[in-house]
Order: C-alpha cells, then sequence, then structure tokens
C-alpha cells in the first residue's frame, strides 16, 4: 500500500523556488499544467511515457518542464502525491458533522474512494524508483499515514455515533480495503465486499 505529505496531509508543491524567492504566478501555472498532461499521459500511456510528450501535451518547453522536474521520477512524486492529495481531501469533505452523509456512510464512501485509489494508482505509486538513501520508502510510509489519519477521523465519528465496533482500527479497515481493491474483479465485486465489510464493522444491534 502505499509516497510528499507530513502527518497532517500532503506536502504541497513550494512556494519558493531554489533561490528562495516566491514562486511566479506563470511558473506555478507552468507547474499545474505540467502535473495535469503527466496525470493523463501516463493514464493513457504507462508511466515509461516519453517525457517529452508530457511537456508537448502541457503546451511548455523540455527547458521550462526540467527546471520543475529534473527527472522522471521527480515528476512521478510529484504527481502521485497530488493524486494522494486529492484522495485525503474527499475524506475531509466527509468530516464536517453537518455533511449529508452519516457517520458510516462517510467512512464507507471514503473507503470507496480509498479503493478506487488504490485500483487505478497503484501501478503510479510503484513506478516510483527506489533509492539507496530510502527516499522511497519514507515517502511510502508518509503517504500511507496521511490516509491512515483520514480513516481514523471517519471512524472516530463513527464510533462516537454508536454505529461501528468499538474494537476496530484503522488500520484494520484500510488493510481490508487494499485487499478488496486488488482482489475484486470488477464494481459490482467492489460493491459486494464493501456490503459484507461494513455488515462486519457494524456494532451487534444497531442497524447498518
Amino acid at each position: 500500500m502505499p509516497p510528499g505529505t507530513t502527518a497532517s496531509g500532503p506536502i504541497p508543491a513550494p512556494a519558493s523556488g531554489p533561490s528562495g524567492r516566491p514562486r511566479r504566478g506563470d511558473a506555478l501555472r507552468n507547474r499545474e499544467l505540467l502535473l495535469a498532461a503527466a496525470r493523463a499521459v501516463f493514464s493513457e500511456r504507462g508511466t515509461d511515457a516519453p517525457l517529452d510528450d508530457i511537456a508537448r501535451r502541457a503546451g511548455i518547453g523540455n527547458a521550462t518542464m526540467y527546471r520543475h522536474f529534473a527527472d522522471r521520477r521527480e515528476l512521478l512524486i510529484a504527481v502521485y502525491a497530488d493524486e494522494v492529495e486529492a484522495l485525503c481531501a474527499e475524506g475531509e469533505a466527509l468530516l464536517p458533522p453537518q455533511g449529508p452523509a452519516s457517520a458510516l456512510d462517510a467512512l464507507f464512501t471514503w473507503l470507496r474512494a480509498f479503493i478506487a485509489h488504490v485500483a487505478t494508482k497503484r501501478d503510479l505509486a510503484l513506478a516510483i524508483p527506489g533509492d539507496q538513501r530510502g527516499e522511497r520508502s519514507a515517502l511510502f510510509d508518509q503517504w500511507h499515514k496521511t490516509m491512515l489519519s483520514t480513516t481514523a477521523a471517519l471512524l472516530a465519528r463513527a464510533n462516537d455515533d454508536g454505529t461501528v465496533r468499538a474494537d476496530l482500527k484503522p488500520t484494520d479497515l484500510l488493510g481490508l480495503a487494499n485487499g478488496i481493491a486488488l482482489a475484486a474483479v470488477d464494481a459490482d465485486q467492489i460493491d459486494r465486499f464493501l456490503a459484507l465489510l461494513r455488515e462486519g464493522c457494524g456494532r451487534p444491534g444497531h442497524a447498518i
């Protein structure tokens, strides 16, 4: 399972360049264009797609691209970090008590999003090359902690409502959801597995 983030969330793009000066608006726009193009190209053609094609898709020169991302590894890390940030933002949006979903519905909406993330983004994460300094492992650990934190917050709400077993742990839910993502053959089976998981997570005597 899945890499940067802090304990409270994915590490955002730095607001300043190597010199410490604030990034100009056009530089930030170019970075976002490159990330959007990379997501599309990697999805369509795999993570080995030529970087020149990404620059072309973004409408940006190669030299500009390499000023933002020195190599494929840096670009892969940035793209996957954005994916984790977007995923966790979905979970955070489910947290407000005034939200439309019940605490249990919110928790399983998040788990469904997590399963989709693992099923569709796993190859992207695994494409990040390893390194002798252990940076890749550290990034994976940070990303996992961020997703675990989101799960814990949603589980805590369900616990407060008394709708789930008191002995459930966030690691239980992510481990089982990860297994569903790897084992399910289609969306119908994902939904069936999730329904069984939800039934097993419910507090005895409580309608789920």
